[in-house]
């Protein structure tokens, strides 16, 4: 692997260019033609998500020998964290009560995501699993800025029950990934994986968003 950091991540963003043409429900939220229920669903999806992601990061950190690498995860694990704390007012919006949020029998199709991640963090090469984050990170970030500006301008949501996308939409540091990869590439732990999980990631983040458009 003769790339810098920055030009595999590069390479691969061009290669697995975000499919948003077919996103089948972000467009109808930001066009304000989702019901209002999709909210609740994904408040109750995610909070099964960020739980196990949480628990994936911290696996991830304990496995990586890199230094870059164990921080670039422990700072992901914060940042569930973080995340975590903003369902409830997300949640409450929506109309679920806790133990609504409980009784909530998630969808396979949301939870692909997840559970691919899961695996990951148990087989993958740590180095292989970021460039895979990175890349979907663009077009999470931006899913959850239309989102946001949408359940303000077209459902009417305050502040506090969009932060959970605000949270997310926010512009993400990308100086420990490339530390983490580019030290990676520098001892030739980065695989040609990185490249399937990447393209496997992009797959289960569609699947998400389509699994709730039909079942909505």
């Amino acid at each position: 692997m003769t790339r810098s950091a920055r030009e595999l991540f590069d390479a691969v963003q061009t290669e697995l260019a975000p499919r948003d043409d077919e996103n089948q429900l972000v467009p109808l939220i930001a066009e304000g033609k989702a019901p209002r229920s999709v909210f609740a669903a994904i408040a109750a999806e995610e909070l099964r998500i960020v739980r196990s992601d949480w628990r994936s990061v911290l696996t991830l950190a304990s496995r990586s020998e890199d230094k870059s690498a164990r921080a670039f995860f422990a700072g992901l694990a914060q940042g569930e964290a973080a995340a975590l704390e903003q369902l409830p007012a997300l949640a409450a919006a929506t109309g679920l009560d806790d133990a609504a949020l409980e009784a909530y029998q998630p969808l396979a199709g949301c939870q692909g995501y997840p559970a691919y991640f899961a695996w990951m963090a148990l087989n993958g090469e740590p180095a292989d699993v970021i460039v895979a984050l990175i890349t979907n990170f663009a077009a999470w970030g931006r899913y959850c800025a239309t989102i946001a500006t949408a359940m303000r301008e077209k459902y009417g949501f305050e502040d506090e029950a969009c932060g959970f996308f605000d949270f997310f939409a926010a512009p993400f540091d990308e100086t420990e990934a490339v530390a983490a990869i580019q030290s990676a590439i520098d001892a030739g732990k980065v695989t040609d994986a990185a490249w399937t999980y990447a393209r496997h990631f992009q797959s289960f983040e569609l699947m998400f968003w389509n699994t709730l458009a039909q079942a909505e």
